[in-house]
This record gives C-alpha cells, sequence and structure tokens, in this order.
C-alpha cells in the first residue's frame, strides 16, 4: 500500500496525507501512525538538500509530526520524534524553519503525552549537543521545566546533566520554574499588550518627571556595549518584531536620586525612540513598574513571536528572555539565577512610551529603563511591532 493513500475503505479522502484537514490527519495519528511515518520518508526521500521544494516539504512533514505530537499515545509520540530526528531533511530547509518545528513539536509533546510515555525517550545519553534528536530533548527538557514537570526522574535528570557537561545553552536554565516566572505562557483577559500612554497610566503607577532629573539627563554618557545590546534585544529579534529594537548604556558622574528616574531624565537622553519627542501631539509618559513584568514581556516577545514573525517555544523564549534581562542589570552570565532576581528586586524598572515616530500605537510598544542599585548606571530596551510595511519602519 502507497505511505501517501489510505484503503479505499477508510471513507476518507484520498488526497496525500500531508493534505488533509487537521481532524482527518488527528484521526489517522489515532489509527495507524506508522503509515504518517511511511507519508514522512517518501516526502523526505523524495528531496535532496538542493532540490526545489525544500521549504513545501518541510510544511508537510511539520503537518504530520506535529499531528502525531498531539496525539496522547506512547507509539505517536516516538513516531513524531523519530520523523523530526531522522527524517525531516534539514538541508532542504532554512536553520529557522528546521527550530521552529522542533520546538514545535516538543511543546506539543509536553501538553498532549503522558511524562512516562516522554520518558522512554531519553533512555540513551548524547556524545554531543548537534542534531536534530539531541536539540528535540533538550527543548522538551524546558518545556517540561515551566510546568514543573521532570524533574527527579533518573532519565530525564541524567539527560540533563549530560547537556550540561555538553554546555548546550539550555541546561543552564533552571529545572523548575521560578516564582518571578509565574506569568510565563498565561494570559489574562483584559492585559494584552499596551498600545497607547493611557493604557500603560491605567496598569502602572505614573512616575512625576522632575527639572533635577532632566538636568541629570543631560549629564549622562553614552556607553556602548554591542555585546550586551545584541543579548538585550535578542526576544525581539528572534520573535521577528517588526522594528529593530534598541538598547542602550549610560553612565552618571554622580547618583541619581531615584525620585528623579522618570521620564524628563529619560527624554534627555539620546534615544533613537525618543527622538522628535514634543512635536507631535500626546504627551510621554513613564510608569514604575517590577522585574517580573519585565520578564513577562521579554519571554512573551520570543514565544508568541512578532506579528510577521514566529513564536520559538517556550524553552527557547525562556533562555532569551532571562538573557535580555541580565543584559539590563549588567550581570555576567554566570551569576546564579535566585542571586539575579535578588538583585533585579534592588533596581528601579520603568515602562515608558511617547509620541515619537518610533512607537506605533498598533501591535505592541515595550520600552524599559533600568536604574541599577548604585544610581550611576542606565540602562533602556525599546521594542516596537506592527502590521505596516516593514520598508516603513527604520
Amino acid at each position: 500500500m502507497s505511505h501517501n493513500q489510505v484503503t479505499t475503505g477508510d471513507g476518507v479522502s484520498d488526497r496525500p496525507l500531508w493534505e488533509r484537514p487537521g481532524a482527518e490527519l488527528k484521526h489517522l495519528a489515532e489509527l495507524r501512525p506508522e503509515e504518517l511515518y511511511g507519508a514522512a520518508e517518501q516526502l523526505c526521500r523524495g528531496v535532496s538538500g538542493e532540490g526545489p521544494g525544500g521549504a513545501p516539504v518541510a510544511g508537510a512533514v511539520r503537518r504530520i509530526a506535529e499531528a502525531l505530537a498531539d496525539t496522547c499515545s506512547r507509539e505517536c509520540a516516538t513516531v513524531a520524534v523519530d520523523i523530526v530526528s531522522r527524517l525531516l531533511p534539514l538541508g532542504a530547509t532554512d536553520r529557522g524553519e528546521a527550530d521552529r518545528l522542533l520546538r514545535s513539536v516538543a511543546a506539543k509533546l509536553v501538553k498532549a503525552q503522558q511524562l512516562r510515555d516522554l520518558e522512554s525517550l531519553f533512555g540513551e545519553l548524547p556524545d554531543g549537543i548537534q542534531g536534530p534528536a539531541v536539540e528535540l530533548r533538550a527543548c522538551l527538557l524546558g518545556e517540561l521545566a515551566l510546568i514543573g514537570a521532570g524533574a527527579g526522574r533518573r532519565a530525564l535528570d541524567a539527560y540533563a546533566e549530560r547537556l550540561g557537561e555538553l554546555g548546550h545553552p539550555l541546561a543552564r536554565l533552571p529545572r523548575t520554574r521560578l516564582d518571578i516566572e509565574h506569568r510565563f505562557t498565561g494570559r489574562v483577559r483584559g492585559l494584552g499588550p499596551v498600545k497607547t500612554p493611557n493604557q500603560l497610566r491605567s496598569r502602572f503607577p505614573e512616575v512625576p518627571s522632575t527639572d533635577s532629573g532632566a538636568v541629570a539627563g543631560r549629564r549622562a554618557s553614552d556607553t556602548r556595549d554591542d555585546a550586551r545590546a545584541k543579548a538585550a534585544v535578542r526576544p525581539f529579534t528572534a520573535g521577528g518584531w517588526a522594528r529593530e529594537p534598541e538598547a542602550r548604556f549610560f553612565t552618571l558622574p554622580s547618583p541619581l536620586s531615584p525620585d528623579d528616574f522618570g521620564m524628563s531624565f529619560l527624554k534627555e537622553l539620546p534615544l533613537r525612540c525618543l527622538a522628535g519627542e514634543g512635536r507631535r501631539r500626546g504627551s510621554a509618559v513613564a510608569c514604575a513598574t517590577t522585574p517580573d513584568d519585565v520578564l513577562d514581556e521579554l519571554f512573551s516577545a520570543s514565544y508568541h513571536g512578532g506579528v510577521n514573525g514566529r513564536g520559538q517555544g517556550a524553552a527557547y523564549a525562556r533562555l532569551y528572555a532571562w538573557g535580555s534581562l541580565y543584559a539590563l542589570m549588567g550581570l555576567p552570565a554566570d551569576v546564579p539565577f535566585l542571586e539575579a532576581v535578588r538583585q533585579a528586586a534592588d533596581h528601579r524598572w520603568l515602562r515608558f512610551m511617547a509620541f515619537t515616530d518610533w512607537f506605533q500605537h498598533d501591535t505592541s510598544d515595550v520600552a524599559f529603563a533600568v536604574l541599577d542599585p548604585t544610581h550611576t548606571r542606565v540602562a533602556v530596551l525599546a521594542a516596537t511591532d506592527t502590521d505596516v510595511d516593514r520598508d516603513g519602519l527604520g
């Protein structure tokens, strides 16, 4: 029997399996997962790394793998993992698409499968971190950590320890969800993206502007740090937000009074996001916020992805969010996470928004400023997302 057809007695479409409606594909996954594996194998066998049609094939294989991952059974879980680990012609699609497939399948497996069935996938320890089989399992561990599962299971613990020894980037994340991450992956009705200054004022306490804050802002020195800036903006670049984010760092000749850390201070900094502020109708606003709000926005940026981008999966969204938070605070990567949480409480955090060409007031506008405990260092991060023509965004 052909792997891309079902028997006539099944009463379903004669179209190739990967073109079937989602419910039909899932039904077949429940009945004959091995047939879906055969269809995926046939697809992949017909595509070389240089041949045309790589993207359509990757999309078709993705539909099959996701349908299996989303069907609760040990056999379906194993077949889904085998497809993305062994069959997907990675040379026939770009790295980003392959990564998204691995992360999507990992997320669906954790959501749909029993933990005992997932544990059976970790029986063999890896010799290196390259390859889709290892990457998929690293993502699985990352997804499990955020639902408080996996830790204490011998096979999973051993695999996580080996990933740490091999230097996999996800291995440095905590194996359990931290309290500061309590909003990750959740959406609360009425608490969508902040798009206007009025929304910002309604949800966070506004910080009054001061004349002395403006004076202090004019005395700030721009401190360029490209590596730190790249880490700070990573959640937005990975998520495909529309405009290139802005990350800037400043030093002050003397400690800034916390009362002066507000909009009047920020408007004096040479920020692209505030260029032209005051020339358009509407007033800029800065509001006090907390580290968990900042971390959640950073996580959401790449977890959900931009309006023209793609979500990166919970494991990598978490990694990028923490990397950005560390960059904003200027912390070395070897600082333990709970120590970073403690230090974050000693910083002063602002959200701000203005009426400039930068802020679109459309899909999402995110802008933060951070004052360190010495009150002499400031970090600023701003990003905006919209579905307008990218060519019109600088």
